[in-house]
C-alpha cells in the first residue's frame, strides 16, 4: 500500500556499477551466514524514493555522519531491486516497515501464497522478521515509536456529530459507511472484512478511489463517502478536514519503522547505537509533520531531516 515512484537514473546506474563489487552472501550461501558483524567506514543508505523514505534515509545518513561514518544516499524505488542490493552489500542500510518487510521476505522464501507472518503483535512480527532476515545476511535493528500503517479517517464534523474517536465507536454507532479505498479492500483482512468482523462496522460499499488519494479524500470531504483508507502518517488530512479514528482493537499490522542493515558491512553495535538515537524521539505524529513539510510546504527532505535532528538534540 506504500507510495512508490520510479527509480532515478543515478540509482539505476549506481546499482549496475556496484554489482561487480558486492560483498554480501551469495545465493548459494544464504542460510549459512556466519561472518562477524561488519563496521565499514563508508556506508550507502538506501531510500525507496517516496517522501517518508527519503526523510528517514536523510536522518540515518546524518546520524551515521555524526558517528564518524561516511554516508551517501542511493534512491531505488522498488523493493525488488533494493532488497537484493541490501543482501549483496551494494546498499548497507535501509528504513523498512516491520510487518510489510516480514511478509515480503516470507513470500520471497516460501512463495506468494505463503501464510503471512506479519501481524498486529510487534514482538511476534519482529521475531518472524529476524528469522527470515538473518539467513540472508541482514540485521534488523530495534523498532522505534513511529509506525506507518493503514488507517481510517472521517471528517472532523462527522466525528463530532456522532462522538467518534475510535473504530469501535463507529461500529457501535450502527451508521452505514461507504468507504473510499483501493478496490482490493473488499478482500483484504485489514480492510472491509476486518472492519466488519472485528469492529462490526456496516460497510455498505467500497468506493474504489485508491488509498489516501486526493480523489478519495475529496469524496469523504463532500459527504459522498463517510470514511477513507489512508495511512497513519498522512500529512494532508487537515487540508480536507479529516481526522483519524483510532484502531483500538489493533486490526492493522505492526508496521513500525525499523532500520535493516547488511550484517557483513553495517552490523556493528556502533551502527546500531548511531541509528538507535532516532528511536528515542521519532513518533508517528512527528513523522506525519515531517512528511507535511516536504509534501505541502515544499521543503527539501535533507533540510527537514537536519532541522528535526537539531531540534531533538541529536546533531
Amino acid at each position: 500500500m506504500r507510495r512508490r515512484t520510479g527509480p532515478t537514473l543515478l540509482a539505476a546506474t549506481a546499482l549496475v556499477v556496484l554489482s561487480g563489487c558486492a560483498s554480501g552472501p551469495s545465493l548459494e550461501t544464504q542460510g549459512e551466514v556466519t561472518a562477524p558483524p561488519g563496521d565499514s567506514r563508508d556506508l550507502v543508505v538506501g531510500s525507496a524514493g517516496f517522501t517518508e523514505s527519503d526523510l528517514l534515509a536523510q536522518m540515518y545518513s546524518l546520524l551515521l555522519n555524526k558517528a564518524g561514518y561516511g554516508a551517501e544516499i542511493l534512491s531505488v524505488a522498488n523493493r525488488e531491486l533494493y532488497e537484493p542490493a541490501l543482501e549483496s552489500g551494494q546498499i548497507d542500510v535501509v528504513p523498512e516497515y516491520a510487518a510489510t518487510f516480514a511478509d515480503w521476505l516470507n513470500a520471497k522464501k516460501n512463495g506468494a501464497d505463503a501464510q503471512p507472518v506479519g501481524s498486529p503483535d510487534l514482538d511476534a512480527t519482529m521475531r518472524a522478521l529476524r528469522d527470515l532476515a538473518t539467513p540472508r545476511g541482514l540485521g534488523v535493528l530495534d523498532p522505534g515509536k513511529a509506525v506507518d500503517q493503514n488507517a481510517f479517517a472521517v471528517t472532523a464534523s462527522y466525528a463530532r456529530q456522532h462522538r467518534l474517536k475510535t473504530l469501535t465507536d463507529l461500529g457501535r454507532s450502527g451508521l452505514p459507511v461507504r468507504l473510499a479505498a483501493g478496490d482490493e479492500c473488499v478482500q483484504r483482512p485489514y480492510c472491509e472484512p476486518g472492519l466488519r468482523d472485528v469492529y462490526g462496522i456496516d460497510i455498505t460499499a467500497v468506493d474504489p478511489k485508491g488509498v489516501g488519494t486526493t480523489q478519495a479524500k475529496k469524496a469523504v470531504q463532500s459527504g459522498q463517502d463517510q470514511m477513507v483508507l489512508t495511512t497513519s502518517t498522512d500529512a494532508t488530512l487537515d487540508e480536507f478536514g479529516l481526522v483519524l479514528l483510532k484502531d483500538d482493537k489493533k486490526l492493522q499490522n505492526a508496521d513500525y519503522i525499523v532500520p535493516v542493515v547488511n550484517h557483513s558491512r553495517a552490523g556493528s553495535e556502533r551502527v546500531a547505537n548511531a541509528l538507535g538515537h532516532l528511536n528515542a524521539v521519532l513518533t508517528t505524529p512527528d513523522l506525519a509533520s515531517l512528511n507535511e513539510q516536504v509534501d505541502s510546504w515544499r521543503r527539501l527532505p535533507e533540510d527537514v531531516a537536519r532541522a528535526y535532528l537539531e531540534e531533538k538534540g541529536l546533531l
